[in-house]
């Protein structure tokens, strides 16, 4: 064995560079999708909303028009701006229109067998260097990303409601989430004016692990006759500088969402005190799911929303 052979000189490690996101498809037309489509069309960026339901892009559009023709009324954006992005956005009931897509972001509801099913039919209509991404608030981004075929370029971009006005985006790496990947979100995060936090793949990420419990304790606090729904916001209002009360919060992130963020947590901690209030539980099996439905721990049928309890 001759012991003097070395490596040969010049070879330096191999340094791949993130990839460069230049049209993004996003998989629902809800609150959060159409917000994220909001921002992207505003920062440049080519859009597609894919949703099921044709009426939900409809709706998706109106409100994205309504939403930026605010910023122009505020003179944060022009008018020229308003109408550019407009037109950068698309809409489609089916999967083949994301075929060119550099980035792909699933926002559909907080439930992991229903994100699941929507990854198994995009998945076969994207190009294999596409980065797919869940805007899942509390669920296992590495077990989801295991869900497709490509875990190495699976990540978690989790926006806050409402995307166009709040600042942060928590991103969130799998176990198998590759560095070019993680860069080319934490770069997109940027160019959509968006500050990043980085979370660990632990359930409910950062923001939802310390403000859903805090909710979900607001409703036990009422459950128990603590206080009533007025008494409760009006304290945390006044008491504690918040800018909204933590009932009044919950019907705007939907109380199903925040039951599903509290089973997350129960489930994925096995710690009880992550257990769903029962009231809370009651108000979801109701319908009463906050303002999206009209009634939550407020009746939004009246102005002002009056308490329900």
């Amino acid at each position: 064995m001759n012991r003097d052979v070395k490596p040969a000189s010049g070879m330096a490690p191999t340094v791949t560079e993130p990839p460069d996101i230049r049209t993004v498809g996003i998989i629902g037309a809800g609150q959060m999708g159409n917000g994220i489509a909001h921002v992207c069309a505003l920062a440049g960026l080519p859009v597609t909303i894919v949703d099921i339901k044709p009426e939900a892009l409809t709706r998706a559009m109106t409100i994205m028009a309504r939403n930026i023709d605010r910023q122009v009324n505020r003179s944060i954006v022009s008018s020229d701006q308003r109408d550019e992005a407009l037109a950068r956005v698309s809409t489609s009931t089916d999967y083949s229109a994301l075929n060119g897509a550099d980035f792909v972001i699933e926002a559909t509801t907080e439930k992991e067998d229903i994100k699941r099913l929507v990854f198994k039919a995009l998945i076969p209509n994207l190009k294999p260097s596409c980065i797919v991404a869940s805007n899942t608030s509390s669920i296992s981004i590495t077990r989801l990303g295991a869900a497709t075929d490509r875990p190495e370029r699976f990540i978690g971009m989790h926006f806050m409601n409402p995307v166009p006005v709040m600042k942060l985006v928590e991103i969130i790496r799998g176990i198998a989430t590759d560095e070019p990947t993680f860069q080319a979100v934490k770069n997109l995060a940027q160019k959509l004016g968006k500050v990043g936090a980085v979370s660990e793949d632990f359930p409910a990420f950062i923001v939802n692990r310390i403000l859903v419990p805090m909710i979900n304790e607001a409703v036990y606090a009422l459950y128990e006759g603590v206080g009533s729904v007025s008494a409760i916001d009006t304290s945390m209002k006044l008491g504690a500088n918040h800018p909204m009360g933590p009932l009044e919060l919950a019907d705007f992130i939907g109380l199903d969402t925040c039951l599903s963020i509290m089973q997350v947590l129960y489930e994925g901690l096995s710690d009880s005190k992550y257990r769903p209030c029962p009231l809370l539980v009651k108000y979801v099996e109701a319908g009463w799911h906050g303002r999206k439905t009209g009634r939550g721990f407020y009746d939004y049928t009246q102005t002002p929303p009056r308490p329900t309890r």
